[in-house]
């Protein structure tokens, strides 16, 4: 299985980590947004019930990602050998590849509903105003790459 770079994935490392010992330092280029969100607690430097929520928020959005990669790459597949399959039954390969596809459709549908959980939890607990109409997913992807600090571009 191939994956996907995630762009918060240094963030997310370090918000897992941060414990008494870890601690966000100024060398973490945050948004006024997260400059005035208690991440830990100062008497104790622990998470904060916010600072997990937003950890399953990123974990639900990476595995957003990685399941709409997995959709991609097998729709890709599929698309390569189908165009030269003959009339009839197709053959065990086929039959491979279309379950390959199927799964990964679930687990892109599967993904979506907990990006959706844990985007409900983050912005009742951190006061985030949804705008109306707008799909609470679609709203917090935007949000997500708006406001969560990016690592540096993956080398290629």
């Amino acid at each position: 299985m191939t994956t996907m770079h995630f762009p918060q994935a240094g963030f997310l490392d370090l918000l897992e980590r941060l414990d008494g010992s870890v601690r966000l330092d100024a060398s973490v280029p945050l948004s006024p947004f997260f400059a005035r969100m208690p991440l830990t607690s100062d008497e104790t430097g622990l998470r904060t019930h916010m600072a997990d929520t937003l950890i399953a928020l990123l974990k639900a959005r990476r595995a957003t990602s990685q399941a709409a990669f997995d959709t991609e790459l097998a729709a890709d597949e599929l698309r390569r050998y189908q165009k030269y399959v003959k009339p009839g039954k197709p053959s065990a390969h086929i039959v491979q590849l279309r379950q390959k596809q199927a799964a990964a459709r679930q687990a892109s549908s599967l993904s979506r509903q907990s990006l959706i959980k844990a985007a409900a939890a983050f912005v009742r607990e951190a006061g985030i105003d949804v705008p109306e109409r707008v799909a609470l997913d679609a709203f917090i992807v935007g949000w997500i790459d708006a406001n969560v600090p990016r690592d540096a571009a993956p080398a290629t």
